[in-house]
């Protein structure tokens, strides 16, 4: 029987990307103007956007306990071995959630083959590693095959990325007012990295162009065999600056494939529009 892949959706993939590699995908939950959505369900990313540029503050909370066991429940019933990849366990309760689900459901089926791994990534990063897995258990991979494919995968997967507003970074805690003020008065767009998956502030660049090329700099530097990998950009509403920076991408590299995702609502709500963030594997 084939291996069952169940990603959340801080994965930021399509419900195409999804459908045609037979992934799951579990929301997290938005709230916005007093009401909760589920991400990529009953909302969409585009309606937070907005509603930020706005001026309006979207908070997210993880998946439910609930939907956790009615999924695992369901796949243990009927004996699918299960390998559910979890956004970060820096960024979100979700990781944890699951994990104490996972017992509970091995406490009343102690033969269910159930899997929760924490792939420390977000956005595109961690929808990148979904793919691989999805694409190993359609050919057949067996459930070991699979995760150690997965942890190499999400052990050198690079997050380069930078957002238009660091009044949405402060917000969400991840920069001080003081810093916010400033850097938004400067024009200085800040450069951020994922180590162990946290958000690490890289550098501050002042100007789009440069900041962008200062991407693709640090692509050069640390990334590997980019005509054997998939090239992730995922974008907060700002589809054009993706599609450039594909474009120079292309032009310096022979990548075996770029795709571009637009950024959920569940990582959206704390990044902001205009946020452009690229992903690769390292060495």
């Amino acid at each position: 029987m084939s291996v069952q892949i169940i990603a959340d959706s801080a994965c930021d993939l399509t419900a195409e990307d999804c459908a045609q590699y037979g992934i799951e995908k579990l929301p997290l939950t938005v709230q916005l103007d007093g009401s909760e959505y589920e991400d990529g369900i009953s909302i969409s990313s585009k309606k937070i956007y907005d509603a930020m540029r706005e001026g309006k503050a979207p908070k997210t909370a993880q998946v439910s306990p609930q939907l956790f066991k009615d999924t695992f429940q369901k796949y243990a019933e009927s004996n699918t071995p299960v390998i559910y990849l979890a956004f970060s366990s820096e960024l979100s309760g979700t990781y944890q959630a699951g994990k104490l689900m996972e017992q509970g459901i091995k406490e009343e089926f102690p033969e269910a083959d159930l899997h929760v791994l924490d792939t420390k990534c977000a956005s595109l990063g961690y929808g990148l590693v979904v793919l691989q897995a999805a694409k190993l258990a359609q050919s057949g991979a067996g459930v070991d095959e699979i995760i150690k494919a997965s942890k190499h995968s999400y052990q050198h997967m690079e997050h380069i990325f930078t957002v238009d507003d660091l009044e949405y970074l402060y917000r969400g805690g991840r920069v001080s007012k003081t810093a916010a003020f400033v850097g938004t008065l400067l024009k200085v767009k800040p450069l951020l990295h994922m180590e162990d998956g946290k958000l690490i502030p890289l550098e501050k660049i002042r100007g789009s162009k440069k900041v962008y090329k200062r991407m693709l700099e640090l692509m050069e530097e640390r990334g590997a065999n980019f005509e054997q990998q998939t090239i992730g950009i995922s974008h907060g509403d700002a589809i054009d600056t993706a599609e450039e920076i594909a474009a120079m991408i292309r032009e310096k590299w022979q990548v075996k494939e770029i795709k571009i995702n637009m950024i959920g609502s569940s990582i959206g709500a704390h990044a902001g529009p205009g946020t452009i963030a690229l992903f690769f594997l390292n060495e």
